[in-house]
């Protein structure tokens, strides 16, 4: 197993640890552990990339694992943030809803194309949708600490929420966009 994929594997461990720390309330500074250990994780995501394109070491397997261990950390943080209300129902649920549906939708049309022998590469703008769910699951980690330990001062505070949900709001529209785009740019595949 070479180098990227190391850190493809590395990126799926760190999920049960972030979560750990994210539930575990014995942790006063828990929340906030997990989103440096997020951060963390999908910058292996970057490195991994970058490696495996500039020294060759591109593999079937990296191809295989990398998207899984992307989705696998997005929804563990999604379904944090869910789970605890930090994303106010129903739009936590929605949003999670969406970015799952999307996934599934891509992850079914890739097998279809896999099964015709056809590889449906990532675009420019799934990267995209990526780094922003990436970047509000961050903002919205920092906003369940701060709900748990009232740090922030109240103008602050409402800094990070706007920023949050905003983030949040743009990444299920980029994720919806993204979407769209995959089923047209390869409708060949259904037919």
């Amino acid at each position: 197993m070479n180098l990227p994929n190391k850190l493809t594997v590395l990126r799926i461990v760190f999920i049960p640890i972030l979560m750990f720390f994210y539930l575990n309330q014995s942790f006063e500074y828990g929340k906030l552990i997990a989103g440096v250990i997020f951060l963390i994780a999908i910058s292996t995501d970057f490195l991994d990339g970058y490696i495996a394109r500039k020294y060759n070491l591109v593999t079937d397997s990296g191809k295989f694992l990398d998207p899984i261990a992307d989705k696998l950390i997005v929804t563990a943080g999604l379904l944090l943030v869910v789970a605890d209300a930090t994303i106010p129902n129903p739009y936590g649920v929605i949003a999670l809803f969406v970015i799952l549906a999307r996934e599934f939708i891509v992850a079914v049309l890739r097998q279809m194309a896999a099964n015709k022998n056809v590889v449906i590469a990532a675009d420019n703008l799934g990267k995209l949708k990526t780094i922003m769910q990436d970047v509000a699951i961050v903002f919205l980690f920092l906003l369940a600490f701060n709900n748990q330990t009232n740090t922030l001062s109240s103008g602050i505070e409402s800094a990070l929420s706007i920023a949050s949900f905003t983030i949040l709001g743009l990444s299920v529209f980029l994720t919806i966009l993204s979407g769209f785009n995959y089923i047209f740019k390869n409708q060949k595949i259904f037919k």
